[in-house]
């Protein structure tokens, strides 16, 4: 039986066996007996990382040990609400930065505490523990972006929107002219078109 610790764009955590490209990290999520409790909204620093990192080994969903969440690609943790990771992705974080930065307008590059505050009033309705959209003309929108199309989670190409899956992404479809419920974060969304550019299953460039 597969665990429930893969997150999808609607930043749901379901049990399915596909694993994906990213783990992400939001603290203690599970019990001893590898079960979610109520509380998948407190910690606000919401990571994505490596699978692999430094040979680290570890048994998934230790008790009282952070809980491995699991994303298809990076585009799908960050309609989720979560960022690159510091410790191991430091690069990709660090252009996290510069991009958030610019699309800001601020002085000096934001602290990863600044950040997670920012995305955490963004990404969660207030006792409600769901996800916040937000309403955009899709074709405002940059690529990586994630909406809500026909009912389903579609990525944002240039081209047009694929829906998602577990299995990667699906043929482009042609986006509607009306605005849309948008998944992704909307500080995010201004740090993808302000240069970021998210890591995505290889079934988005087919």
């Amino acid at each position: 039986m597969p665990l429930q610790n893969r997150v999808t764009p609607t930043g749901e955590i379901v049990p399915v066996p596909d694993r994906g490209l990213f783990m992400g990290n939001r603290g203690v999520l599970h019990d001893e007996n590898k079960r979610l409790g109520r509380r998948r909204w407190v910690l606000k620093a919401w990571l994505i990382c490596k699978l692999d990192f430094k040979g680290r080994r570890r048994t998934v969903m230790t008790p009282r040990r952070y809980t491995e969440l699991f994303f298809l690609d990076e585009a799908s943790a960050i309609a989720a609400g979560h960022r690159p990771c510091y410790e191991c992705r430091r690069s990709d974080f660090r252009a996290w930065q510069v991009a958030w930065r610019a699309a800001k307008g601020l002085a000096d590059l934001p602290r990863a505490p600044e950040m997670d505050v920012c995305l955490h009033g963004e990404r969660v309705v207030p006792r409600q523990r769901m996800q916040q959209v937000w309403e955009a003309d899709c074709h405002d929108l940059p690529d990586g972006t994630f909406v809500i199309h026909d009912g389903r989670p579609h990525l944002v190409q240039a081209a047009g929107l694929r829906p998602w899956s577990w299995q990667g992404y699906g043929n482009l479809v042609e986006p509607p002219s009306s605005t849309m419920a948008v998944l992704t974060p909307p500080s995010s969304v201004a740090t993808l078109r302000a240069g970021y550019r998210p890591v995505l299953h290889r079934s988005a460039s087919g």
